[in-house]
């Protein structure tokens, strides 16, 4: 089986380093399967779901990130997020509560910096919420 370095970091911390032999990024032009050896590119990642087939792992490795960008070279894919949360942490209460404070602080932001601080939290609970629907629709 051919393998792959994958790195998944985010601004606070590495997410998930080694191998897969398959990664799905969810890009602003759709989701973008990746298997070792592919060509190089760089693209924008949107808020979504990151799926990794990890070898040994019976099921996928998910990972939300609510944005970021994606690095493919032949050997190696890198991800750097903006925020990214690990399927074992997420909770789908925090992430509605989260959802719901920023919707809040995004009707109420009067100037640039606190527009997109709200966005970024947005666009991180969303993903969060979009990862646990997969999970859920998965498991039926």
């Amino acid at each position: 089986m051919s393998i792959m370095q994958v790195e998944v970091v985010s601004n606070e911390q590495n997410i998930f380093s080694g191998e897969a032999s398959f990664v799905v990024v969810p890009t602003l032009t759709g989701e973008l399967g990746i298997y070792p050896r592919h060509e190089p590119i760089m693209h924008l990642v949107r808020p979504g779901v990151l799926r990794l087939t990890v070898p040994g792992v019976a099921d996928e490795v998910l990972v939300a990130v609510s944005g970021g960008i994606l690095e493919v070279r032949p050997h190696k894919v890198t991800v750097l997020a903006d925020v990214a949360v690990r399927s074992v942490e997420m909770d789908q209460a925090r992430a509605e509560e989260a959802k719901r404070a920023a919707e809040a602080k995004l009707s109420q932001s009067h100037d640039d910096e606190s527009q997109a601080k709200a966005q970024a939290a947005l666009a991180a609970a969303i993903a969060e919420l979009k990862a646990l629907d997969y999970l859920r629709n998965r498991k039926q």
